[in-house]
């Protein structure tokens, strides 16, 4: 990439300049008792028993538009995650580990009972408190087919009857319910999708004729950026265009997008290969599907089962199973892996001048974690290429670093005093999308903190050096780095790395790093690696790098091998590195990253900054 150098660090950090994220509090813990006594009351005018409201639009995203965002309205919940189940005399809010304090916090807990999804899940929910007779109501665009399936377990195990809704009834609740998202929809740049639309729908047909399917819905709206090379704005922090399309075994896609929204150069991409229909009309079209007794594949982790249903009542048959998209979309091509380095590379320039700011004023006193994140994101946007940050900055000062998915707000923003501060962020870059964890020491750390933090770059590093056989998954790699930790008898309760997007979501599937990563991974993958260690009300440790997968060559093997290639440019923090835990190869290792981090990141920064990178880089 063109080496341009990027500004000095900040000397002050407004909370005013972000212009991305907020600090507001998002929920209201008071409004929670009116608003399910008003869905008590209008279940039953309906003759329903209670209600299942999912943290879920009708693509069930992890970021959904405001509009959709009906837990957070009833609950004042606002994690990624989550159901709540209101019944007539009592209601729960089911989320899993991540969210046990914070949904305790943002709810009212004389209505609503925060309840442990690992200890209690939502059909054991039901299935303990639904009475007998109990009409148990749900939105079917809010729930995948796999989804009502198990309710319908769960509810018939309690003697009662799951009934479909044909409105929501708390959209007629919400009186100042935000308008639908009306972003416009933007074509990618060929350069950096490095595959044109047709050869997509080609490979995709291919796909739909072995499966012996005759259309695929696409109901994933990463699905649908990727495959028309198409990005949008109707969700925070991800460039996504909301939206379905129908791709037929053979002829041409129909896309569903409100018109107003398509640029004239998305417009026309999508009409030479395609057609542009309105989302009314999906439902006509589903039926018409149905009608010609069609085979069609739904996506079991995104379609909704309303759509199943229009299929099978129209005559057809609904075929949930693995949408073709999602794996293509993984296998990064050469384009894409050449933004994503050039993104980092550009990301990490940013990160050092924030860095080494910190590093400088925070042990003065006077910095807040709000005033962290604000500094950061003005960094990223020195770039002039900064499109979003890819998700709300997590900056975490002593206790807020041990809540993994820690949002500071006006009221939660604490003092970064002695002891851990934790950064994890990102960007969104047209060529790539970033996402990076350093944990730094304010002040002189405890032995233990840095026992904990070489324990997790131990396992970190497992991870980074790794190789491993064609076929293998992220499941069969996670306990690597777990393992030094383990030795110590701890652990961390999250994945190890997550998948990434090219410019789409920081979290994408179906690759990831943990006990419940099936997939085999394959070169192109991006993914994050990124161990941690928590402990509660004290401090919080992760270290996270984005690698890809790539084919290694072992002399005298004979088995496809692979391994992993780094993309992420930053130092670790040597103040928390105790060397006693390290074995040789791990510190050849770190130095060799160092030495490349400074190659790299050198020429794009100046003065303070490069006077602390060189530092920062020096051999352990």
């Amino acid at each position: 990439m063109r080496k341009t150098a990027i500004g000095p660090a900040m000397t002050e950090s407004p909370a005013s300049s972000c212009r991305f994220q907020s600090f507001s509090e998002p929920s209201d813990p008071s409004q929670v008792a009116g608003r399910v006594a008003a869905l008590r009351r209008a279940l039953a005018a309906q003759g329903l028993d209670g209600f299942i409201v999912p943290r879920a639009d009708e693509h069930q995203g992890e970021y959904v538009p405001a509009h959709m965002a009906r837990l957070a309205w009833l609950t004042g919940f606002t994690g990624s995650a989550g159901n709540a189940i209101v019944l007539a005399d009592k209601a729960a809010l089911i989320v899993d580990g991540r969210y046990t304090i914070q949904s305790a916090a943002q709810t009212d807990k004389n209505v609503v009972t925060p309840t442990k999804m690992e200890e209690t899940p939502l059909e054991r929910w039901i299935e303990t408190n639904l009475p007998a007779g109990g009409k148990l109501g749900y939105d079917p665009w809010l729930h995948t087919v796999d989804g009502v399936a198990k309710l319908e377990k769960a509810v018939s195990a309690a003697g009662g009857e799951l009934v479909a809704v044909a409105k929501n009834p708390i959209d007629a609740l919400w009186s100042d319910r935000p308008a639908p998202p009306a972003a416009p929809v933007k074509a990618h740049r060929a350069d950096f999708a490095g595959e044109d639309t047709a050869h997509k729908l080609a490979r995709i047909q291919e796909a739909l004729t072995k499966a012996k399917v005759d259309a695929l819905v696409v109901s994933d709206p990463h699905a649908l950026a990727w495959t028309f090379n198409i990005r949008g704005g109707d969700v925070e922090h991800t460039p996504l265009p909301l939206g379905y399309a129908i791709v037929p075994r053979e002829g041409r896609p129909t896309v569903f997008l409100a018109p107003e929204k398509v640029t004239n150069e998305a417009g026309d991409a999508i009409g030479a290969v395609g057609e542009i229909a309105p989302p009314a009309a999906l439902e006509q079209q589903l039926r018409a599907l149905g009608a010609a007794k069609a085979k069609v594949r739904l996506d079991s982790t995104t379609a909704a089962a309303a759509l199943a249903t229009l299929i099978r009542d129209a005559g057809g048959t609904p075929d949930a199973g693995t949408d073709p998209i999602a794996l293509m979309k993984a296998r990064k091509n050469e384009a894409e892996l050449k933004g994503a380095r050039d993104a980092h590379q550009r990301d990490g320039a940013a990160i050092v001048n924030f860095l080494s700011w910190l590093a400088r004023e925070a042990p003065k006193g006077g910095l807040t974690e709000i005033d962290a994140v604000a500094a950061l994101e003005a960094e990223r946007l020195k770039t002039g290429l900064l499109k979003d940050v890819s998700f709300t900055t997590i900056a975490g000062a002593g206790p807020n670093a041990a809540l993994p998915h820690y949002r500071v707000t006006d009221s939660s923003n604490r003092r970064i005093e002695p002891g851990i501060f934790l950064v994890d962020s990102g960007g969104q870059y047209e060529d790539g999308t970033t996402d990076i964890t350093r944990t730094m020491a304010i002040g002189e750390p405890s032995d233990e903190m840095r026992d904990r933090y070489t324990r997790v770059l131990k396992g970190h590093l497992a991870i980074s050096r790794v190789v491993f056989v064609k076929g293998t998954s992220g499941a069969q790699l996670d306990a690597l780095a777990r393992l030094p930790l383990w030795q110590a008898g701890l652990d961390f309760d999250h994945g190890t790395g997550h998948g990434v997007g090219s410019f789409l979501s920081v979290h994408e599937g179906p690759q990831r790093l943990s006990k419940l990563g099936t997939t085999p991974l394959e070169p192109g993958m991006i993914l994050s690696n990124e161990p941690g260690y928590y402990k509660q009300g004290e401090y919080g440790i992760r270290i996270e790098n984005l690698i890809v997968v790539e084919e290694r060559i072992i002399p005298g093997g004979d088995r496809t091998i692979y391994g992993f290639e780094t993309i992420t440019w930053a130092p670790y923090e040597r103040a928390l590195i105790d060397l006693k835990l390290l074995d040789e190869g791990e510190i050849a290792w770190i130095n060799a990253y160092h030495a490349q981090v400074w190659s790299n990141l050198a020429p794009l920064v100046e003065g303070e900054a490069k006077s602390w990178l060189e530092a920062a880089c020096l051999p352990l």
